[in-house]
């Protein structure tokens, strides 16, 4: 098995589309924009790929997103992956690769969950379509505890839904990413304000986002959610998700 630097993206798409909801950030990365933020690396038998990694370096630190065999990761890491610490978003199977090159600084069980158009709920209720003028109220909901990895520009890329009471937003749910090319979505950003929970406001705001996304007719939709927020989980498993992939999210430091 031989370690490769891929830089054409159509060979990468034919390998991450074998696993498209797994992949679904990944595929949203070969957009132009983010492409150029990554690097991909693969493990390969012959003109076969095995198994595929990619470190994405618009955060800091970089993301490390990982696909198919854990024989051709170790690989890949002992041969290619160049970065002292990194945030990963890895499969369990993968996870042993992983601390064979890496201490876990700390990581947290997640479930990918999806949504298939068929099995969609919608939830009734007042929402309205959120701009870059809303992004200072949103900035404001997000400082009690929420907007994981959130930034302005991410209103007009994606698709931001609110509700609002007395002038004020007391819930939101957004996107962390949106590919018309890729047929791609990723939803992230659901917040309740504190003190309004309990209420039913992030199930229609995340409705209201699932509405426009599947009008556009994107193909896949995922989300991830912490194992440990049952609340959550059922949220969006009214409105039709179901979980997929049980997955793990942390940071770990070279060893």
């Amino acid at each position: 098995m031989r370690v490769l630097s891929l830089t054409h993206p159509d060979r990468i798409r034919a390998f991450l589309e074998t696993d498209r909801s797994w992949a679904a950030y990944a595929l949203g990365d070969l957009d132009p924009d983010f492409y150029k933020l990554t690097e991909w690396y693969a493990a390969a038998t012959g003109d076969d790929l095995a198994t595929l990694a990619m470190l994405y370096r618009g955060f800091d630190p970089p993301i490390l997103f990982t696909l198919g065999e854990a024989a051709g990761l170790d690989r890949i890491l002992a041969e290619a992956i160049e970065a002292t610490r990194v945030s990963l978003s890895i499969q369990a199977t993968h996870l042993a690769s992983i601390e064979r090159y890496y201490r876990l600084e700390e990581h947290w069980p997640m479930w990918r969950m999806t949504l298939a158009a068929g099995d969609f709920q919608p939830a009734q209720g007042n929402c309205v379509r959120l701009t870059l003028e809303d992004a200072g109220q949103l900035q404001r909901l997000y400082r009690l505890g929420g907007g994981d990895a959130f930034a302005p520009s991410q209103i007009e890329s994606g698709v931001f839904f609110g509700i609002r009471q007395m002038g004020e937003l007391i819930a939101v749910a957004g996107t962390h990413l949106v590919s018309q090319a890729q047929s791609v979505a990723a939803i992230g950003n659901v917040m309740t304000h504190p003190t309004r929970r309990g209420q039913g406001y992030a199930t229609i705001a995340t409705s209201a986002v699932c509405v426009e996304l599947l009008s556009r007719g994107i193909r896949t939709i995922v989300l991830n959610v912490s194992q440990a927020n049952p609340p959550a989980i059922h949220v969006y498993e009214k409105l039709g998700f179901i979980k997929y992939v049980s997955f793990y999210e942390g940071i770990a430091i070279s060893r």
